[in-house]
């Protein structure tokens, strides 16, 4: 095994870089140079792709390269070898002339991911945010895809960016580039926003316990509403509860999936505190997306994956999403011999979801007139993925300290940082409006737009503060759409993405006002103005 390169979230090592025998998020060596192959493959699609007609098989084989490659996503070496050559194989089919060809010309080879990290660090970082927006992207259109929504300029991007990635271009041509990622971002997003919608109704205000009563249960991991719907149906009426655990949690929002009475709570806090939480756990866990750490040898015979999720030795349940294999090893396991109740972070034991776009615009006339009497005096969006790292408890500080006329939005798993604290309400509203999944990140956009058009004003104009955390890939595409729609003042933590250059770095602070966070106490002054 050789060394690996890897720096794509936000816990790579020292801030520079994993660059040893494995990552800091578990993944070998081996794995990383598996990822960059498929990665080059990926390249090498995007190149034939070019003056050619890919189809929609070709298609799911680069949206799902993409997403395999997302951290803690896939930990398997079959599963990723098995994609790289269904990419060959679309590559094939779309330039077969190529492999008889008598003179080849390299126009589509691979690309060799060596080159990418060797690049000039201004070009590496802009091609990085690229690439790292494109997985971003991917995740979304695949959760789309499975539900049959696509769409063609989305789709498209993929290609136009991946050929980019492994293109000699100066950073006047990467730049528009990596703001576009932003762009097609925002459509795909309102693309899953209405999949989701469509199949599952528009999301309401819910609550939703902590407490687990006993018997056999499931706890399903993730963000694939798509599968959490199929495995409700195969255990309905088999005295089988199902929980939902760190980003499945807004799925109790949703019409058709809260009809289910055996979709019973929430399980467990964010991702990274599962290795602890599953330890003892009577129960099966389903993962179907990132994210995925190694599994403890305490409760790895309870881990199943699905989708494009994977790990070496786990029963991975394939595109015939036949959960048998689930269902009997939770009722072996038999769940609690009593009920039990379980807290959050800050010992609350209930948690409330479903403050989506319709929600909060449903009682836009009563936020309107708060903020116009005084009894709203700011808007926090504090949201984004939660992660391992100390300091991450300046989110907690930062809504604790917040004004108590003060209203905080949230989303993403960023949020079981404070999402079970009662912080009261303001004009018959909780505090704490949880909008939904990463994925629901159009929700909280579209608030923005229609609050900042009722005002008769910019989004920069508003009382509107947002405090993002970020770990992984989703968050760098959120971000670049953030700045594709001129949003400025942004707070970034806990730490800044190591592949960000320092000029890159610069741009940025210069052009959108993008600031680390500091201490809870320095930042509400600095956005107060007190």
């Amino acid at each position: 095994m050789g060394n690996m390169f890897c720096y794509q979230c936000e816990q790579t090592a020292g801030c520079t870089g994993c660059t040893g025998k494995a990552g800091v998020c578990g993944k070998s060596a081996d794995v990383a140079k598996l990822q960059d192959e498929l990665t080059g493959a990926l390249i090498a699609l995007s190149r034939a792709a070019e003056g050619t007609m890919p189809q929609e098989s070709t298609h799911r084989a680069m949206i799902e390269g993409l997403f395999i490659t997302l951290t803690n996503v896939n930990f398997d070496q079959e599963s990723i070898q098995s994609q790289i050559k269904k990419v060959r194989r679309e590559k094939e089919a779309l330039v077969s002339q190529c492999s008889v060809c008598r003179t080849p010309c390299g126009r589509n080879d691979e690309y060799d991911m060596e080159k990418l990290w060797k690049e000039e660090p201004d070009i590496r970082s802009l091609k990085s945010l690229l690439l790292f927006g494109l997985r971003g992207i991917a995740a979304y259109a695949y959760h789309a895809m499975v539900l049959g929504y696509s769409d063609e300029e989305v789709n498209q991007f993929f290609y136009k960016g991946m050929f980019a990635v492994g293109a000699e271009l100066p950073m006047e041509k990467l730049l528009p580039l990596v703001l576009e990622v932003g762009e097609v971002n925002l459509k795909c997003m309102e693309l899953l926003h209405r999949a989701n919608t469509t199949a599952y109704g528009i999301p309401s205000p819910v609550t939703v316990p902590l407490s687990v009563p006993k018997g056999p249960f499931i706890v399903v991991s993730g963000h694939d509403l798509r599968d959490l719907q199929l495995l409700l149906e195969q255990t309905e009426g088999k005295g089988i509860n199902i929980f939902t655990h760190g980003e499945m949690l807004p799925a109790h929002a949703y019409p058709k999936l809260k009809a289910y009475s055996h979709l019973k709570g929430n399980y467990g806090t964010a991702w990274q505190n599962q290795q602890k939480e599953f330890a003892d756990l009577p129960a099966p866990v389903l993962f179907t997306t990132n994210c995925l750490m190694p599994p403890r040898d305490s409760y790895k015979d309870r881990v199943f994956t699905t989708d494009v999720v994977a790990y070496p030795g786990m029963t991975h349940i394939g595109g015939e999403k036949d959960f048998t294999p689930v269902i009997e090893k939770a009722l072996q396991l038999g769940g609690y011999p009593e009920d039990m109740t379980f807290t959050g972070i800050n010992g609350g034991t209930q948690v409330t979801t479903g403050f989506g776009k319709d929600a909060v615009l449903g009682a836009a006339d009563t936020v309107i007139e708060g903020v116009k009497s005084g009894k709203i005096s700011h808007f926090f969006l504090v949201g984004g993925c939660d992660g391992a790292k100390t300091g991450r408890n300046y989110y907690t500080e930062f809504v604790q300290e917040a004004p108590k006329d003060s209203l905080i939005l949230t989303l993403a798993c960023g949020k079981y940082r404070f999402n079970d604290m009662d912080l009261g309400t303001i004009c018959g509203l909780p505090r704490i409006l949880d909008m939904g999944q990463c994925n629901d990140a159009f929700s909280a956009i579209m608030v923005a737009v229609e609050l900042a058009k009722a005002f008769d004003c910019s989004v920069n104009e508003l009382p509107l503060s947002m405090i993002l955390s970020w770990y992984e890939q989703k968050a760098v595409c959120i971000l670049l759409t953030l700045l594709h729609l001129g949003i400025q003042n942004i707070y970034l933590g806990p730490s800044l993405p190591a592949f960000v250059s320092e000029n890159v770095l610069n741009y940025l602070v210069e052009n959108y006002h993008i600031a680390p966070i500091s201490t809870p106490k320095e930042d509400l002054a600095r956005i107060l103005q007190v």
